[in-house]
């Protein structure tokens, strides 16, 4: 997930030298950036801590040298870029606070494995269409972490950012998810159907209930978003259609309840 780095200037310790990371190691790592965010995930012993990115104009105070120490102390490499770079590898330049921290995620799926998921009719994926509040979609991979979820279709564009506000709503658990990340969610879904999956898309109005329907072969359950719900584009390459069964009026639940239902229903 991480942007390219600067090369390392002659002189530099031997932790700064460049090793340019693999696509399928890209493809499990996440960068968070933050002074704090990044002290508490280099103080987790849990976590796979690997590069920490440095703006080298960032003055060692107290709080930078707690970060230092804690990489030194896990024998974290380091590289020290300028701020344009730094903001590059962050994406988010205005709240990076000169670091940014690369972790590594060994639940997270590749394309790849998210293909061969296609081959296995009680393969569950979990894709997130239009989710925008940070809250939601933190607790939707809790649930997908605790629940019966192989996958987490997390398109970057048009949900929200893989950042510090859904880690947080996620608890934690953001970095044990198997988050499957992708561009954009159409051309994904379009290209797992191809391979096999059935698209299931979670609607008020569908005549099936989710607690009846019977899954097949690998279902990927698309969640929509918050206002809109389910995308003109997904609902076009829909196979089945599922809605919640109401009770007393209520109309609709909250979409990260929703996704926990996904996660604990037995439609095998």
């Amino acid at each position: 997930m991480s942007a390219g780095v600067d090369a390392a200037p002659s002189g530099t310790p031997k932790d700064m030298t460049r090793q340019t990371p693999s696509k399928p190691q890209l493809a499990k790592t996440i960068t968070i950036y933050g002074r704090k965010p990044v002290l508490e995930a280099l103080n987790d012993s849990g976590l796979l801590c690997q590069t920490l990115h440095w703006a080298s104009s960032n003055r060692v105070d107290g709080s930078a040298r707690a970060l230092l120490d804690a990489a030194e102390a896990r024998n974290v490499e380091r590289r020290e870029h300028n701020r344009e770079t730094l903001a590059r590898i962050s994406r988010n330049g205005r709240q990076d606070q000169g670091v940014a921290l690369d972790i590594r995620c060994p639940a997270f799926a590749t394309s790849e494995e998210l293909m061969a998921l296609a081959q296995n009719p009680r393969a569950r994926v979990l894709a997130l269409d239009g989710i925008t509040n940070p809250q939601n979609v933190g607790m939707i991979l809790r649930s997908a972490t605790a629940g019966n979820i192989d996958a987490v279709l997390y398109p970057r564009r048009g949900v929200a950012a893989l950042g510090p506000l859904v880690i947080k709503a996620s608890a934690g658990t953001a970095f044990r998810a198997p988050i499957a990340l992708c561009d954009q969610l159409t051309p994904s879904l379009k290209t797992l159907k191809e391979a096999g999956f059935v698209v299931a898309t979670l609607q008020g109005e569908a005549q099936c209930s989710l607690f009846e329907w019977r899954q097949s072969q690998a279902t990927i359950f698309v969640l929509g978003g918050e206002t809109d719900g389910v995308s003109a584009a997904a609902r076009a390459l829909s196979d089945v259609g599922l809605r919640i069964p109401m009770s007393r009026g209520v109309e609709s639940l909250n979409v990260a309840v929703t996704g926990a239902l996904i996660a604990y229903s037995s439609s095998l």
